[in-house]
């Protein structure tokens, strides 16, 4: 795992499959995630996971007050079950727990069992929106204290 720009060619190829997966299941109006541009104008702590040398899944957090927001998880198709999602999730929880954060938020969709599911098992449970989130149908809210 290493800290990257955002807006680095594999990070921007990785946030367009991200994109890709989530404008296939969401419309436009049900879709929150920062744009690359945002990832960088937000100060957001941006890791690329590489597999020899390949990129293979991203993952960021945002710093609010009180809380991180997690930010952009995506593993490629066939890294899915390798761990590299894991790797990830890990990754920017002890970040977020070195700079002094002691929970970690989300928001993903309804529509995303596999995601809800791999949230609830790294610790995550259900909560109400938070931030400037509206109350959505499509979103669910999670938060993990660290």
């Amino acid at each position: 795992m290493t800290r990257t720009d955002p807006l680095s060619p594999d990070a921007l190829r990785l946030i367009e499959g991200s994109e890709a997966e989530q404008s296939a299941l969401y419309p436009p109006e049900d879709r929150f995630a920062f744009s690359p541009q945002q990832l960088v104008d937000e100060e957001v702590r941006f890791f690329v996971a590489r597999v020899k040398g390949r990129a293979l899944g991203c993952c960021g957090y945002a710093v609010y007050e009180g809380y991180a927001e997690l930010k952009r998880l995506f593993a490629e198709p066939e890294a899915r079950g390798t761990g590299v999602a894991a790797a990830l999730i890990e990754t920017i929880e002890d970040a977020a727990r070195a700079e002094g954060v002691h929970l970690m938020r989300l928001e993903t969709g309804q529509l995303s069992p596999a995601a809800i599911g791999f949230y609830t098992r790294h610790g995550y449970i259900r909560r109400g929106p938070f931030g400037d989130y509206p109350e959505n149908p499509s979103s669910v809210f999670m938060e993990k204290p660290l």
